[in-house]
């Protein structure tokens, strides 16, 4: 999946950065909601593994959720648990789509 360089979620636009690492040691990727920035890294910090096309479409997609519920200023923009599970089906409704 090609990643868009720049997205609008309610009144805030994000740019997209993709680099070789998430933002943090452990983390595939992040949202600021202060630099309006989504991160997105395509390698494990620990393996050098490359993550699969898969794998850093739902990075993406988690992170645009946690955005998303931000912007809607809804209790659960910080549980990872819904935001991640979420996200799962999020992307397979995405990549598995017919046209």
């Amino acid at each position: 999946m090609k990643l868009p360089r720049r997205i609008t979620i309610g009144k805030k636009k994000y740019d997209v950065v993709v680099a070789d690492y998430g933002p943090h040691k452990g983390c595939m990727g992040g949202v600021s909601y202060d630099s309006k920035l989504i991160h997105i890294g395509t390698r494990s910090w620990y393996s050098n593994r490359r993550f699969k096309t898969e794998e850093v479409a739902d990075t993406f997609w988690h992170e645009v959720t946690h955005a998303i519920l931000q912007d809607m200023n809804h209790k659960l923009e910080a549980d990872e648990k819904f935001v991640t599970a979420f996200a799962n089906r999020l992307t397979k409704v995405i990549t598995k789509a017919e046209f």
